[in-house]
């Protein structure tokens, strides 16, 4: 698909019917994650596949958001490995997970697969639950799966502000 096409048909799915992604789909879409650009390529980015029905019944504890996705990817970073910029109030622990996330979220679209961005959830509850390390930072959950029948992009979905008012030149 025509990438300019490709992000226009994309819409957060809020419900799925259930199905996981196949695993060629998947591995494709966890591919273009890893090829997402990382501040001084530092890659920190830790991503999890959740699909057995007890990891996916973990996630329903964190969040009514998950729609009934059959693969849900949760989107760490580890802040032993990232890049602190000049100043020392930033790192690119977040800013590289979330850039990661996007190409996640666009790889599915362009495989034939919807999402939604999920941040309804405590991330330190999501860390232990899953008993990840101490280290790493928990971003974001990403449903991925089919529609099911009736689903569809919100109504507001095409509706955007014109240019001029989110972009001054300056």
């Amino acid at each position: 698909m025509e990438f300019s096409e490709l992000i226009k048909a994309r819409y957060s799915c809020k419900k799925y019917d259930g199905r996981p992604v196949e695993p060629a789909k998947l591995q494709q879409i966890l591919a273009a994650g890893r090829l997402a650009p990382t501040a001084k390529n530092l890659q920190e980015q830790k991503i999890y596949v959740i699909e057995k029905p007890e990891d996916l019944a973990k996630v329903d504890q964190l969040t009514p958001c998950r729609y009934g996705a059959g693969t849900v990817l949760l989107v760490a970073y580890d802040q032993n490995n990232m890049y602190t910029y000049p100043g020392e109030r930033y790192t690119s622990g977040i800013e590289d997970a979330t850039i990661v996330a996007t190409h996640l979220l666009l790889a599915a679209k362009d495989a034939g697969v919807d999402s939604c961005w999920l941040n309804r959830f405590d991330p330190d509850k999501a860390a232990e639950i899953f008993g990840l390390p101490a280290n790493e930072k928990v971003v974001m959950l990403l449903d991925l799966g089919y529609p099911a029948e009736g689903a569809g992009p919100l109504e507001r979905h095409t509706q955007r502000k014109d240019l001029s008012e989110t972009v001054t030149y300056l």
